[in-house]
């Protein structure tokens, strides 16, 4: 089912100030960026070998990455594993009881496939399954 870890999400309440401090201390390079309006976020994905670290940007507080930062803070806010097929991977979880945040793949960055698992359901932590376009 997971094929690799796809990226680690990192909710921030600056993101031009966290880009510039992940460039400055890390020493790297953006590879993408985009508005994902239907989320209420902007991202950024700076790459970690053949995963990302991807910071989050709310556009709004009545937003989930909003919603985070009120209640939580900046941190991290989910972890994405890369999967062949999110469909599937969503039917084998519904089987096994798995209380879901999406019951239907959605569309995400870079032209993605993407569902969240619920975080009560993995010890806390919110789960995204990403399937690659193509």
């Amino acid at each position: 089912m997971i094929l690799d870890i796809d990226h680690v999400g990192i909710a921030v309440d600056d993101l031009e100030g966290s880009v510039e401090r992940y460039r400055r201390t890390l020493g790297v390079e953006p590879s993408h960026r985009e508005r994902v309006e239907d989320q209420g976020v902007e991202e950024v994905l700076f790459p970690a070998g053949a995963s990302f670290i991807q910071l989050l940007g709310s556009l709004g507080a009545d937003t989930p990455v909003g919603r985070f930062l009120a209640t939580r803070g900046p941190g991290v806010h989910h972890v994405a594993y890369r999967v062949d097929d999110v469909a599937a991977s969503l039917a084998r979880l519904r089987g096994e009881g798995v209380r879901l945040v999406d019951e239907v793949p959605r569309r995400g960055s870079r032209d993605t496939l993407i569902a969240f698992v619920h975080p009560k359901e993995m010890g806390g932590v919110l789960i995204e399954l990403v399937q690659i376009a193509g």
